[in-house]
């Protein structure tokens, strides 16, 4: 159950900052409004994670799988290019995510 909360404490910060990028520098209320929400709805959604899962995983993974997520949107969504280094990234990602929970991260 702490996995599921954590992936949605995840969808949630992803929004946040997609919503961000529409904003314009906050000047736009409701991508500004969706921004504020995504985050608050992140936060305590990754701070009900904490009660069943240690901190240092669980933030592990929702920075590094948020950050893989933000670049696929970027990518796919917004015209943003991919490079060999950013591929590499978010390969260092998925198999660090992979080692924590391999190692006992639940």
């Amino acid at each position: 159950m702490a996995f599921l909360t954590l992936l949605a404490a995840i969808a949630a910060e992803v929004g946040g900052t997609t919503a961000m990028k529409f904003s314009d520098g906050f000047s736009r209320l409701w991508p500004s409004v969706l921004t504020l929400v995504g985050y608050v709805v992140s936060f305590w959604l990754l701070a009900q994670t904490l009660k069943s899962m240690s901190v240092g995983t669980a933030y592990a993974i929702w920075a590094g799988l948020g950050t893989a997520a933000i670049v696929a949107i970027g990518m796919v969504f917004l015209g943003e290019g991919m490079t060999v280094q950013k591929a590499a990234g978010i390969a260092l990602i998925i198999v660090g995510v992979v080692v924590l929970n391999l190692g006992g991260a639940h």
